[in-house]
């Protein structure tokens, strides 16, 4: 909140010399006679009334004062500042205004209360018979709202991760990290998260929450774990002369593999009359549309990427139609 009237200005004339010496700030310390202690939390919507009623979650806050005797002079302040006395405005804070002035109360708003509206705000009353004040302590809770995060990472398997979260708020937010799977368990309670030796089990989509009594702001990290090819043991395939065969290679690994298909030792390729190969994401598909004599033997699927290789053999063999094997 901007503050005016900085150093106690001489306030307007006519109010009593015991009201003059209430708003100084030394007598002010010494004639306060209740302190309530409020807590308001800021947020997008609501209201809330300080005074004899509880808090509630607010944008704005009321500060009602009840004044009771024939009352002469009647101000609102904060700090060091006079923000209304009586129904002249003293603060340039558009955010503040007066929301009721007569016999029974006196009372003002401020807007979109913030970290700076936090503190003391006093009514100070001068009657018939002598001046008093009552107080109230405004305490603003914030949100949590998360400010640093590490990016998405690409990681080869084996590395060591270090993941950071850190979050702004008040209460000061607990940060905590889990891993989004089905178990759900908190693989933190920190701000760092700390993954040694990553396996590639341990990929995935972390979750960093940060909780206060307010609210809870939640962000996301994935982590790719890279790995060489690991390849699915080969089945062997018996197919009749002139019939159609498929030999079926799979890999796991990422990022994906390339394949690439031997007979024996030479490689084979899919533009060959009668061949075709189909690779789609892990899975590879060596088909022959019309298996000939030359076609059988032994075949070997070689799976590739970045970090290594991994390969299996199969055997297309002939049978006949009854299934026996073709020698």
């Amino acid at each position: 909140m901007k503050e005016v009237k900085q150093n106690w200005e001489p306030v307007p004339h006519g109010w009593s010399p015991a009201f003059r010496k209430l708003l100084h700030p030394l007598g002010l310390g010494r004639l306060i006679q209740s302190v309530d202690h409020r807590r308001v939390k800021t947020c997008s919507t609501g209201y809330a009334q300080l005074g004899k009623s509880d808090v509630e979650v607010c944008v704005s806050v009321c500060f009602r004062c009840a004044q009771g005797d024939v009352v002469t002079h009647t101000a609102w302040l904060n700090r060091s500042s006079i923000l209304y006395a009586g129904e002249d405005k003293w603060s340039v804070d558009p955010r503040v205004s007066l929301v009721t002035l007569n016999q029974d109360e006196f009372t003002i708003k401020i807007e979109s209360v913030d970290m700076a509206d936090e503190g003391q705000y006093v009514c100070a009353v001068q009657t018939s018979s002598r001046p008093r004040t009552t107080s109230v302590h405004i305490l603003v809770q914030v949100p949590p709202k998360i400010i640093n995060l590490s990016k998405d990472l690409v990681v080869n398997e084996g590395s060591n991760v270090t993941l950071m979260c850190s979050a702004s708020g008040k209460p000061e937010p607990s940060i905590s990290w889990r891993l989004i799977s089905a178990s759900g368990d908190v693989a933190s309670d920190d701000e760092y998260l700390e993954i040694p030796s990553i396996s590639r089990q341990r990929a995935g989509t972390y979750e960093c929450s940060a909780v206060n009594d307010i609210d809870t702001d939640v962000r996301t990290v994935d982590i790719t774990v890279n790995y060489a090819p690991s390849v699915s043991e080969g089945r062997d395939v018996g197919v009749t002369l002139g019939q159609r065969g498929v030999l079926e290679c799979e890999a796991d690994a990422v990022p994906e593999a390339d394949f690439e298909w031997y007979k024996d030792d030479r490689r084979v390729f899919g533009d060959f009359d009668g061949l075709e190969i189909v690779t789609s994401g892990s899975l590879s598909r060596l088909t022959f549309f019309n298996v000939s004599d030359g076609d059988y033997g032994n075949y070997t699927c070689v799976a590739i990427n970045k970090l290594g290789s991994s390969n299996t053999s199969f055997l297309l063999y002939g049978e006949r139609i009854t299934g026996s094997a073709l020698i």
